[in-house]
């Protein structure tokens, strides 16, 4: 079974779940059949271009305009795109036949049972035996979706919960029936994780799973504290944000985006589905909730809910926050807080969660009525939900965003002392009584301290079942530097540890703000690279940030300029550029690992590598533009080393300059690694791609190896790129003159421009040449300080620094 090949998916169903689900797969290279039902009626401009219900168009018109609508929905939910005609869209009168020859049937209509049991009548139809069969639900009895199947049917059919949306919520719930094969769910488990890039979640058929169960019982327990706190709408997504771990959304902004009705419609069918679960009073809805849904402010769906936006009378906009006591809008206050102040220098956000939690303000008592009650629920939901508690935390990191789930807060807290918080606190949430469930005294009676512990840089978790701690499972070949690099770290300075990964495979990690590239970043991956040279087989470079880099430390750069230190700074850039040149060529091989945002230095790095294992989501490019400077890492050389590779007759020159011109002088960013591929960023057969962001330091190093093990042969540095010199400045000057008289850019844009035109041409030659990369280098790091020295530029660099994004002028 785990041989098992999904080359074709049918998805049945065209909606917002259903068109995401399929572009999600479209990524992966799997070819999709999107099927909806046929209209009933024509529309009016239908019935004026004579067609009828009979029209092809007409009786595609449901799929094609779902997909076409989540295509224009920013974030796309597609990679690129190109990948969007590997979707074909059909009827399910004309086409559910050609689900025969599929290897993946995923239902995703409506959510009511009546309806999928219509669907599959109709599916078995045409499946063959053995063709996966899951449908797609957030709250629906999987097993009751069996009723009156084959026995090949329920062999191979479960639930699988994705979470909106697709692409971006790496949550993938699976919920297997008693029917279901075990070698069936050990397959959508392994390829939701590997090949979808999920994390993948093994759930029991309960009302409304893992997921929706503890995130909405979290959500609606704050709903619960508004009162007894005094708290306000603005107060509780200020606590309950990033600095809690949680996503910046909290919670009514959360519940915005989601829309209230939807939370309602959860929390109804957990009230009532779900009558043993002693806090099922916490799913009875607010009376200011209840009255929200009566007046139809559900959220961005109908333009108000916890938040309305709204026009001010000077025409600016302004987003109003609703007073939950008088259920009427008024602009936002601003909230203070001692605890939040007090937790802002903390990073380490297990160590953040105990600085919140012995705070003395509302803050710190709503985290406390918070947490301590949703402990006691966690732990009573075990065995109920699941049987191993650490799917719950999972759950929550993948589907809500959370940084840490509640046992692993829990763990920061100290289980052991919070026992007797939890109890004492005067708080209490209908229905609990602030004991907890009887496995974790049995843990703590027989010695054991916390639910995880790392052994060996593997996270075991606490089994209930053998009272003794296991390998998360799955988890046995990842690589993760939080659990080695306190026994495996070889060196360090403030902006760099390098790591021992085994088998002579080193890694360089910055943990810089924001993995910004400063001298210390420089200095550590120049030791690194020393390091591997000597004594190891390879080097990785990458990270367990939330952004691979955000670039260059600009703020660095900006006070050379101001203080007009420009020797210092030529010294800085230079180390940079060796740095990028160090990494091509050195005698072992380099491996980038980017992820997120990958931008300025961070791209070049990746440029320089021998090798790059992107995670899919990687936002990659070469911005320095945007703040009035050409990129000075190599970028811009690399480029022109690009474009000559390119070169063939005139008219591809003409073409190859303009477009590797326009991705630097538009400062285009990619929005997934297979776009940074198209944008040049990353090399054919020089780059691969790791769909699940945990695999992406395991897969980085096992590159490294094989590179290593093929006989790695260190590369000479180039001496024959061929540069345009003038025919290639005038493409530059003329384009940079239309763009100018266009009125698209200012006339500053157009000089810096022009300036970023001269170091890829090759600066003042006559005719095209072959010069060295040094050449280049040498160009590109005078242009980029004399950019430095420019009045506009540090203004945009200060601009940038207070405001956090570039000028535009």
């Amino acid at each position: 079974m785990m041989n098992r090949n999904i080359r074709k998916v049918a998805v049945l169903g065209s909606g917002v779940m259903g068109s995401r689900i399929a572009c999600h797969f479209a990524n992966i290279g799997v070819e999709v059949l999107l099927l909806d039902i046929v209209p009933r009626e024509l529309l009016p401009a239908e019935q004026a271009k004579g067609l009828t219900l009979e029209s092809k168009a007409v009786r595609d018109r449901i799929v094609n305009s779902s997909l076409e609508t989540a295509l224009k929905t920013n974030p796309s939910p597609i990679y690129s795109k190109s990948f969007v005609k590997r979707i074909k869209t059909g009827n399910f009168d004309d086409n559910l036949q050609d689900i025969a020859q599929v290897d993946w049937i995923i239902e995703v209509v409506v959510e009511r049972l009546d309806i999928k049991k219509s669907v599959f009548d109709r599916v078995e139809q045409f499946r063959k035996p053995g063709t996966l069969i899951t449908s797609n639900t957030s709250g629906i009895p999987i097993h009751l979706m069996t009723e009156g199947r084959s026995e090949d049917f329920k062999d191979h059919f479960c639930g699988t919960h994705f979470f909106n949306p697709p692409r971006y919520l790496p949550l993938l719930e699976v919920i297997p029936t008693p029917h279901t094969k075990p070698e069936v769910v050990d397959f959508v488990l392994h390829f939701g994780d590997k090949m979808l890039g999920k994390t993948v979640v093994l759930c029991k058929d309960t009302p409304a799973f893992i997921g929706n169960r503890i995130g909405v019982y979290s959500m609606l327990a704050v709903t619960h504290l508004v009162e007894p706190l005094g708290l306000t709408v603005e107060e509780v997504d200020k606590y309950t944000g990033p600095a809690m771990g949680h996503p910046k959304s909290a919670t009514f902004r959360t519940a915005d985006v989601v829309g209230l009705d939807t939370l309602v419609n959860v929390a109804n069918g957990l009230a009532q589905n779900a009558p043993e679960d002693e806090a099922k009073g916490v799913f009875q809805l607010p009376a200011f909730i209840s009255k929200m849904v009566e007046n139809k402010w559900l959220g961005e769906k109908t333009k108000k809910g916890f938040y309305e936006k709204v026009k001010a009378a000077d025409g600016n906009s302004e987003i109003l926050s609703l007073n939950l006591k008088t259920l009427t809008f008024g602009s936002q206050q601003k909230v203070k807080s001692t605890t939040l102040e007090a937790t802002k220098p903390v990073e380490d956000i297990r160590k953040r969660m105990k600085v919140y939690e012995q705070g003395t303000d509302k803050a710190a008592e709503l985290f406390r009525a918070m947490h301590y009650p949703l402990f006691e629920y966690v732990s009573r939901r075990v065995p109920e939900i699941t049987d191993d508690f650490f799917r719950i935390d999972d759950a929550m990191r993948a589907g809500f965003g959370w940084e840490l789930g509640p046992f692993e807060v829990w763990d920061a807290l100290g289980v052991r002392e919070t026992l007797a918080k939890i109890k004492a606190e005067e708080k209490r949430l209908p229905g609990q009584d602030g004991e907890v469930a009887s496995w974790v005294h049995e843990m703590l009676d027989a010695g054991h301290e916390s639910f995880y512990k790392i052994e060996n840089g593997v996270r075991h978790y606490y089994d209930i079942a053998s009272k003794s701690y296991k390998a998360i499972p799955g988890t046995e070949d990842l690589i993760v530097l939080d659990h080695i690099r306190e026994s495996k770290t070889i060196w360090k300075n403030t902006g760099v540890s390098i790591i021992d990964l085994g088998d002579g495979i080193i890694n360089c990690e910055f943990h810089t703000k924001m993995n910004t590239i400063g001298g210390d970043v420089i200095q550590g991956l120049n030791k690194a690279i020393d390091l591997a040279e000597k004594e190891y087989r390879g080097l990785v470079v990458s990270n367990d940030g939330k952004n691979f880099s955000a670039g260059a430390n600009i703020g660095m750069i900006f006070m050379m300029a101001v203080e007009q230190d420009f020797d210092e700074l030529n010294m800085a850039v230079r180390a940079f550029q060796n740095t990028s040149m160090r990494l091509r060529y050195s005698s072992i091989p380099v491996v980038v690992a980017p992820f997120q945002m990958t931008l300025g230095g961070g791209c070049e790095f990746s440029m320089h590598a021998d090798f790059v294992q992107a995670h899919a989501e990687t936002y990659m490019g070469l911005v320095e533009l945007g703040v009035g400077v050409i990129p000075g890492g190599g970028g811009t050389k690399e480029f022109a080393l690009r474009a000559s590779e390119e070169f063939k007759d005139d008219q591809i020159v003409q073409n190859t300059l303009k477009d590797k011109f326009l991705t630097i002088g538009q400062a285009k960013v990619s929005t997934s690694a297979y776009e940074a591929y198209e944008l040049g960023y990353l090399q054919k057969d020089k780059f691969a791609i790791t769909m699940n962001r945990a695999r992406l330091l395991a897969d980085a190093k096992a590159k490294a190896l094989e590179l290593a093990d093929d006989g790695y042969v260190q590369p000479a540095p180039r001496n024959d790129i061929k540069v345009l010199g003038n025919q290639g400045l005038g493409i530059v000057y003329v384009g940079a003159s239309s763009m100018r008289e266009g009125n698209y850019i200012s006339d500053y844009d157009r000089k810096i421009s022009e300036k970023l035109g001269w170091v890829m041409c090759g600066g003042n030659l006559s005719s095209p040449t072959e010069v060295s990369e040094q050449y280049l280098l040498d160009l590109e790091r005078k242009t980029f300080l004399e950019l430095c020295a420019e009045r506009k530029t540090l203004e945009r660099i200060q601009y940038m620094l207070t405001k956090g994004k570039p000028l535009r002028n």
